[in-house]
């Protein structure tokens, strides 16, 4: 009870009303006093007592019961103006003043502890909560628990520091002052800790270290799976290498050998026959290796744009583009006539703005996929309209489209979705079109189109009114 459970600022709170309340209340009752009122003034000092034992304990209260009594006796107890206890009574009263201060002190002081118990218990369930939701929030778990740390230990700043220095989480400030306690934190076979955990400003008794210890190895656990799942990360990334170069050389010893073949065969063939062919078969050799070269060409050129694609080099040149000049350029680049291709584009639609170049290849790329895969029946629908801030081009066919879960896949280089013959090229064409399209500041998303088949929505923003490039948004 010497000790107490109350702050030192509620001790401090109570010695003040006690000196400022006891003279305000002396004056007061002073100055109304009669010869009848002593039993009052005895009983209102005694409320100031109880009022300063509420407020700052024991201590307060005691200071307040003795300056009580001697008040009463001083100005109140004839005789006056002199402290003098001449009746036993008097030092009775002042002997109850004391005991009820204490009394009245310890009941405040053990609601005090009870509360601070409360408040620590609270705190540690809701560490113990945030330790065992730990296990399910992954990487998470080390700032939700160096932050309820804090909280539960009442410290001014909790961080968890690397082995090299690193700072992975922390919550509130170091003291200055150095008052700090570290604490190791180790995790599977490692002999030296990997990380440490340092509590700033306070210090911590039994129940709290083997609080703590629990903290202690959730962390290490915490650190554990961060370090795992950094490894499944990497593998991963290695596995996803190790795919796309797998796929690489496969499409490469095929799609680019054939028309090298092709074209060393009909070279050689010229330079062996000489003047012995044929006009019609010189003609024929020489067509074989310019359609060679031109194919070798376009595989060459399209891993290399998928190349600047993913190191995000793109050189993108923006313009006002008119939607329907692109979608005729792309339409004859394909050969398709309107037995194949319906074209459904608004004439007041307005320009987009775009890389007239790239969006024709995209264009190119999207339409050219949709004619081989639709039915010999149906036909090719390219409509366009304007969506809030965007222009939407959409390239329609009813082929046997592909499942939503595998939209995603149809963008990955070197996937021919839907394909059953390795003559339609390095399957780069949507994982380019989806790299020009974001590089113009637009989206290229598959749907499913009503009825079966597969719908890509190219969407761009349009270009001001006034022929100047409007503000990029988000096109969708």
């Amino acid at each position: 009870m010497t000790g107490g459970a109350l702050t030192r600022r509620r001790v401090a709170l109570g010695f003040a009303v006690a000196i400022i309340g006891g003279p305000l209340l002396t004056w007061l009752l002073y100055s109304v006093r009669t010869p009848e009122s002593i039993t009052s003034e005895v009983l209102a000092f005694q409320l100031l007592v109880v009022i300063v034992a509420l407020i700052g304990g024991i201590w307060p209260a005691v200071f307040a019961a003795v300056l009580s009594g001697l008040t009463l006796d001083y100005l109140f107890v004839a005789p006056q103006f002199q402290v003098a206890i001449a009746d036993p009574l008097h030092l009775w009263a002042l002997f109850l003043y004391v005991v009820i201060a204490m009394l009245v002190s310890y009941i405040v002081d053990q609601a005090a502890r009870r509360e601070r118990a409360a408040s620590r218990a609270a705190a540690e369930a809701e560490l113990l909560t945030a330790v065992a939701g730990s296990v399910l929030r992954g990487e998470s778990a080390a700032p939700t628990l160096v932050s309820k740390a804090r909280e539960a230990f009442g410290m001014t700043g909790v961080r968890l520091v690397a082995a090299d220095g690193t700072v992975l989480a922390t919550d509130g400030e170091p003291v200055p002052d150095g008052r700090v306690i570290t604490v190791p934190i180790g995790h599977g076979t490692a002999r030296t800790p990997v990380a440490n955990l340092e509590l700033h400003g306070g210090n911590l008794d039994a129940s709290e270290r083997r609080l703590l210890e629990v903290v202690v190895a959730q962390l290490g656990a915490a650190l554990e799976r961060s370090e795992l799942a950094e490894s499944a990360r990497a593998a991963d990334v290695l596995a996803e290498t190790d795919r796309v170069r797998a796929a690489l050389l496969s499409a490469v010893s095929h799609d680019l050998r054939r028309p090298l073949a092709a074209a060393v065969a009909a070279v050689g063939g010229l330079r062996a026959a000489g003047a012995g062919l044929s006009p019609d078969d010189t003609a024929e050799l020489l067509e074989t290796a310019d359609e060679s070269l031109t194919t070798l060409s376009t595989l060459v050129t399209d891993l290399l744009d998928v190349s600047r694609v993913q190191a995000g080099v793109l050189a993108v040149s923006l313009s006002p583009v008119d939607v329907a000049d692109v979608v005729l350029a792309a339409v004859d680049e394909l050969g398709a006539g309107p037995d194949g291709v319906e074209l459904d584009l608004d004439p007041d639609l307005g320009p987009m703005l775009a890389d007239a170049v790239l969006l024709q290849r995209v264009v190119v790329n999207v339409l050219a996929n949709a004619v081989r895969h639709a039915p010999s029946d149906s036909r090719v629908r390219v409509s366009a309209a304007s969506v809030r801030e965007a222009i939407q081009l959409r390239v329609i066919d009813h082929g046997p489209g592909i499942a939503p879960e595998r939209h995603d896949d149809m963008f990955a280089p070197f996937q021919r979705l839907g394909d059953t013959d390795n003559g339609t090229g390095l399957g780069l064409g949507l994982a380019l079109s989806k790299g020009f399209t974001e590089g113009m500041g637009g989206t290229l998303t598959p749907e499913t189109t009503p009825g079966g088949g597969l719908t890509m929505v190219i969407a761009l923003p349009r270009a001001a009114a006034s022929g100047t490039i409007a503000p990029k948004g988000d096109p969708s």
